[in-house]
């Protein structure tokens, strides 16, 4: 079993953001990309086979007040076959007042056979913002797909913005229609910490608190993207406009 975490803390020093600490975990390596101003960019580099049974890969984002972190993944996570044993996968991030964290995650797939758990848990102060993206893929090329449950909680100030459990691990249960009706693909988008309209249009849901939710399910990764892109590209937008040059 293999379970050293990936930590990366940025601080604010004046009027520029550092990357204080970047620590590798046993899964993943923080690669310092650029800094410009009060915003990080990094990469999480893959340096070893996951998920196997067994193994718990974590990533811990520390956001100090005012900067903001920008996470980049070269390459997905893949959860192998477990062959009767779990795996699991978790991030969690603190995020100070007034900074953002930008993640867009890269495919997360569920392999015939395996067996995963994923936690995210991210803290926001007051007028923090996070912007996430993941995509969860269930089989690879003519497999069906494992288990996996995935949870999520998001707080602002302490008080609960998005909390959602997704029990994905029956394949007949999840093939249900207003779940994945048989699709392979789930495609989210979050914007947490703003909420830019309080109406339902497309594949985008307003939170009952500061946040927006973006969902489409496909066949294909590629699907998914051009259903979700322009969403990110918006969201993206009015995040990064709050942390440019």
């Amino acid at each position: 079993m293999r379970t050293g975490a990936t930590r990366v803390v940025v601080e604010r020093v004046g009027d520029t953001a550092v990357a204080r600490e970047l620590i590798s975990g046993d899964f993943l390596a923080p690669r310092f990309v650029d800094a410009r101003g009060l915003t990080v960019r990094i990469a999480l580099v893959g340096h070893s086979a996951t998920l196997l049974a067994g193994d718990d890969l974590r990533i811990e984002f520390v956001v100090a007040p005012g900067t903001c972190l920008e996470v980049i993944e070269p390459s997905g996570t893949v959860a192998y076959n477990a062959r009767g044993g779990r795996a699991s996968w978790s991030a969690s991030a603190s995020v100070g007042a007034g900074a953002a964290l930008i993640w867009r995650a890269a495919p997360f797939v569920v392999a015939g056979g395996a067996d995963v758990t994923r936690r995210v848990d991210i803290s926001l102060e007051s007028d923090a913002v996070a912007l996430l993206d993941e995509m969860i893929v269930f089989g690879r090329t003519g497999e069906t797909g494992g288990a996996l449950r995935s949870d999520q909680r998001i707080t602002v100030d302490g008080d609960a913005l998005l909390v959602e459990t997704l029990d994905l691990s029956s394949v007949p249960g999840r093939s249900l229609p207003g779940i994945l009706g048989g699709h392979r693909v789930l495609g989210t988008t979050m914007l947490l910490g703003i909420k830019t309209s309080d109406v339902v249009e497309g594949h985008v849901t307003p939170l009952a608190g500061a946040g927006m939710l973006a969902r489409a399910v496909a066949d294909h990764a590629h699907e998914a993207s051009a259903a979700l892109d322009p969403i990110w590209s918006q969201w993206r937008g009015r995040v990064s406009q709050k942390y440019s040059d």
